[in-house]
């Protein structure tokens, strides 16, 4: 483990360690790593703060990959379901064992049949798509958040998403360019999703910009970041926002 690290993971270390994987291939730029580092500590955030409130609720992760979040934030009650590909499940089960208050579940998160495996949760819920609705055509971000309001009244949906402008741009980020994946989605405004149906409210955003732990970015990196949060189009290319879907 590094000295004072933006998130402290031993799980993603272990798992890391363990998959015969070159992952420097990949050739992510080290700013990338930070920027993923805080996105994820700002996603504990918004869990541990909903299992405060809620000591008893349910979280859904959707798109989960290999994060192992239920077990940084775990408060011994909340029920848990991390939802991806049945590849990834599968890759994940060499690591975590699904238990009573932690569950997976292997379907495509567009596959809206999943959402019938919690539905019988009394919640309340929080429902995460950290790094997910970017890569899906707004048809399917749209079809997803209605049929997560008609089974999950009332649920706290946070994710993050790019504007319409760095979309356009992302196809030549070396994470992206590397992996082939195709970013297809986002947003300008949080109205556009209110628009979708009445009783989606918008909470909150969260800028990049704003975190204490751009100071951990390099020189350069972290002057392009506060340069950013002086600008509403800038600071809004890469942001995490909060919708309630009463």
């Amino acid at each position: 483990m590094k000295d004072n690290p933006v998130i402290s993971d031993q799980n993603a270390v272990r798992m890391v360690e363990s998959i015969d994987y070159d992952f420097s291939l990949l050739k992510v730029p080290k700013q990338t790593h930070v920027t993923i580092c805080i996105r994820a500590k700002q996603f504990d955030h918004y869990a541990r703060a909903f299992l405060e409130n809620n000591p008893n609720g349910t979280v859904l992760h959707l798109g989960c990959g290999l994060d192992s979040r239920f077990f940084r934030v775990d408060n011994g009650r909340v029920e848990w379901y991390d939802l991806d590909y049945p590849d990834v499940i599968e890759l994940r089960r060499h690591f975590h064992d699904a238990s009573d208050r932690y569950h997976l579940i292997p379907s495509s998160v567009t596959d809206l049949s999943w959402t019938e495996i919690p539905a019988g949760n009394p919640g309340p819920f929080l429902i995460i798509a950290e790094g997910l609705f970017m890569y899906l055509r707004e048809e399917d971000v749209k079809s997803l958040v209605l049929k997560l309001q008609e089974t999950f009244p009332g649920c706290l949906l946070v994710f993050d998403s790019f504007s319409k402008r760095a979309v356009k741009g992302m196809s030549r980020h070396p994470s992206i360019d590397k992996t082939g994946a195709e970013v297809c989605w986002g947003i300008d405004e949080a109205g556009e999703i209110e628009d979708w149906n009445d009783g989606i409210s918008f909470v909150e955003e969260w800028y990049f910009t704003d975190s204490d732990e751009i100071k951990k970015l390099d020189a350069g990196y972290g002057l392009i970041f506060r340069i950013a949060g002086l600008f509403s189009a800038a600071k809004k290319a890469h942001r995490i926002l909060a919708f309630r879907l009463g």
